[in-house]
């Protein structure tokens, strides 16, 4: 009976097994295959790209999509300020957050229960909910149409702030008072011992913040109507959305679409593999400090 039962058992995890292999399989297919038929039909020449099947590799190379995006779309503007609004942001918002999140997790900071539960609070309202509020703002400063109301915006999150406040508590208080009894200034401990301990939670939210920034749509569409100063992803609206409903003589050819999916994916993609092994230990380290 007790053979037959481990019998039993051995084959239910085995078909749970393939059930699971399966089901990742699928879930892998979905992402993949999306993509590559991005990148094919990014290749792909006016003709091969305008065929209705999913295409994962092209049937005759070209760049004509490519050409087609700088010359006649002119997306080489939109990528530049696309470049402008991700690095000013993403430096900006780690840098104050960071330092944010330094002076919290001192224990003799002033007022620091206050000033952590504001910060919360601030945690339970989403940017959607401001929007409004932010665009009367941004026309008092005369921001709109500026590439600063993108840049400002959301320059600095409670998620950041707390999450680098975990950071710099999990290490080990010993450290910053060895180097303050040896003569370390505030500044040295934050930057000669503190920083760099806290490389994956500067790895992890320079990554989000980067994919926030590079991503952004919302705040451009709201905040910015003259063309010159469309960021990528309006551009990539524009490309893909509007040309399909326009007339046949501002009509898009599907390379030139995909085309600008990929350059809008690829730092993405490259910056990943640089950043990923800080990623993944600063993501753990993060959630498990509450």
């Amino acid at each position: 009976m007790n053979i037959q039962s481990q019998i039993d058992r051995t084959k239910g995890r085995q078909i749970f097994e393939i059930v699971n292999i399966l089901f990742l399989f699928l879930v892998v297919a979905s992402m993949v295959i999306p993509l590559l038929n991005t990148f094919a039909l990014s290749f792909s020449s006016d003709m091969g790209s305008m065929s209705p099947t999913i295409v994962l590799w092209p049937k005759e190379f070209s760049i004509e999509g490519y050409v087609t995006l700088f010359e006649q779309v002119k997306i080489a503007k939109p990528i530049i300020n696309n470049i402008v609004v991700t690095i000013a942001g993403t430096f900006l918002h780690v840098s104050l957050c960071t330092l944010t999140g330094y002076a919290l997790s001192k224990e003799d900071f002033g007022a620091k229960r206050f000033f952590v539960a504001f910060i919360l609070i601030t945690m339970m309202v989403p940017l959607q909910n401001i929007m409004i509020p932010l665009y009367l703002l941004y026309k008092q400063l005369h921001l709109i149409n500026s590439l600063w109301a993108i840049i400002v915006t959301n320059m600095i999150t409670g998620y950041t702030v707390m999450l680098m406040k975990n950071f710099f508590e999990s290490i080990p208080k010993s450290l910053g008072e060895a180097a303050y009894i040896d003569g370390a200034k505030e500044l040295d401990l934050l930057f000669r011992v503190y920083l760099p301990l806290a490389k994956p939670g500067l790895a992890t939210v320079t990554l989000f913040q980067f994919v926030e920034k590079w991503n952004h749509f919302m705040e451009s569409v709201i905040f910015i109507s003259d063309p010159k100063k469309y960021t990528l992803q309006v551009a990539l609206k524009g490309l893909v959305v509007d040309s399909d409903a326009s007339s046949s003589a501002t009509f898009i050819t599907k390379n030139a679409q995909m085309a600008g999916v990929v350059i809008a994916i690829i730092p993405l993609l490259l910056i990943y593999p640089f950043l990923q092994r800080y990623f993944l230990s600063g993501l753990m380290l993060g959630s498990t400090k509450g």
